[in-house]
């Protein structure tokens, strides 16, 4: 018969994970619903456009075209807000030369269901498979574009279809780099579901790569995103650092340090095409 410390300590870690797997979504991330601003209010023509997701979910996403793109972007945000929230970054890169899909992951914007880390990895997939069918222009390069949690998001989409090229803003390499500085919920993570491993979704991945981490980031240690860097296969690749910026401001700070390495980045990858 079991002694009653083996049925407490049983007891207590079946209890602890109960508890961790109803935590995570609700640490995870922080939709704001509804559409509070469109790039209508930045003068610029957009499509709203629906995506259908394999299991059931209809997300909402801008699609905001370029008559003459550089490159065609896919960007997924943050974990925070939806996509008026993040409208400022999403008109810079239609004013960079860009065609910009910008999705909203379930349960964010006008999008239905609840977000889950396997729920937000379908959107992608959707997301994808839309862009290919409908907007993709041939001849014109293809970049994931995903910032903090929507970096684990762009480089699961590597294995629905390559890109030309990569963005990583402000990425963590897993879950469990973001924290190491809070041990108690680093001792919890390891009884967690979510991982968010953008460095293992990166292991086969060889297009260029850019990675943008502000130096003073309180939300993803800066070390984490040099941590990605490192790890990438690629050798094709750049880090920009933007000093004085923390997790949300990185083209607030420096605009012109931040859209320059834009910049250079795109013109690298026409320079490629010629």
């Amino acid at each position: 018969m079991p002694s009653p410390t083996l049925i407490t300590t049983v007891v207590l870690i079946v209890g602890l994970k109960l508890l961790v797997l109803w935590l995570e979504p609700r640490m995870a991330f922080f939709p704001i619903r509804g559409i509070q601003a469109t790039p209508e209010a930045a003068g610029l023509p957009y499509t709203d456009v629906s995506i259908a997701t394999r299991d059931g979910e209809t997300l909402h996403a801008w699609w905001l075209e370029h008559p003459a793109p550089r490159a065609q972007v896919i960007f997924w945000h943050g974990n925070g807000g939806n996509l008026s929230l993040w409208l400022e970054v999403i008109v810079g890169l239609r004013l960079q030369g860009l065609s910009v899909l910008a999705v909203d992951y379930r349960g964010y914007g006008a999008s239905t269901g609840r977000p889950s880390e396997r729920g937000i990895y379908r959107d992608a997939e959707a997301a994808v498979g839309e862009f290919t069918r409908r907007f993709k222009r041939e001849g014109t390069p293809v970049i994931y574009w995903g910032r903090s949690l929507g970096s684990p998001v762009a480089a699961s989409s590597i294995s629905t279809a390559r890109p030309d090229a990569l963005v990583l803003e402000s990425p963590m390499p897993h879950m469990r780099a973001v924290l190491r500085a809070n041990p108690v919920l680093w001792a919890l993570s390891f009884l967690s579901s979510y991982r968010f491993p953008t460095s293992r979704f990166l292991q086969d991945y060889e297009g260029p790569l850019l990675v943008i981490h502000g130096e003073i980031d309180t939300i993803v240690p800066f070390p984490a995103g040099r941590e990605v860097f490192a790890n990438a296969p690629t050798g094709r690749k750049t880090f920009v650092s933007i000093p004085g910026a923390d997790h949300n401001d990185l083209h607030v700070v420096d605009p012109g340090a931040y859209w320059k390495a834009v910049d250079l980045f795109i013109a690298g990858l026409t320079a490629e095409r010629e």
